[in-house]
């Protein structure tokens, strides 16, 4: 209810109030982890989605906004991570979550900035990023085939 009064903090202090006692409340956890990230508070965001991909590990939506959430926080352990989470997000969906696909291809091209000149890409790690751009490519080129360009375009601005 303080939600929709737009009483955000009131919101965040009652949902956590409400945890502390009902802790296995998954839709407690997502609404608190999505006020979080409308806020921009993605730490905290990022507690609340470890506990969901906890309590439900085969649920495919959350490792997903998991990796968003540590795509958006940066540095390099935290995409890292990402992209570990990313690919169970393909692996849960078996290989049909495009955005879990273009968020493989996004980590690989940061990771390769951040480590630009330090670190060699690993084998697997350049092999799952050829695998989900041929992935992403292959499913454009069946549902919308006039954006396949543009999706060529991007994934080459990535270097991959």
């Amino acid at each position: 209810m303080a939600k929709a009064q737009g009483n955000i903090s009131g919101a965040i202090e009652c949902l956590n109030k409400y945890l502390e006692i009902f802790m296995a409340d998954h839709d407690a956890w997502r609404e608190l982890a999505e006020i979080y990230v409308s806020l921009q508070m993605y730490k905290q965001a990022a507690f609340c989605y470890e506990e969901l991909i906890l309590s439900q590990p085969t649920n495919p939506l959350y490792h997903l906004a998991y990796a968003d959430v540590l795509y958006t926080l940066g540095g390099l352990e935290n995409i890292q991570a990402a992209k570990k989470y990313y690919a169970s997000t393909i692996d849960l969906t078996g290989g049909k979550n495009t955005r879990a696909l273009l968020g493989i291809c996004l980590c690989t091209s940061a990771i390769g900035q951040l480590t630009k000149g330090r670190n060699k890409e690993d084998k697997e790690s350049s092999e799952l990023q050829s695998l989900a751009a041929t992935v992403l490519e292959r499913d454009y080129k069946q549902r919308v085939p006039t954006k396949l360009s543009l999706l060529t375009s991007t994934l080459r601005s990535l270097k991959l």
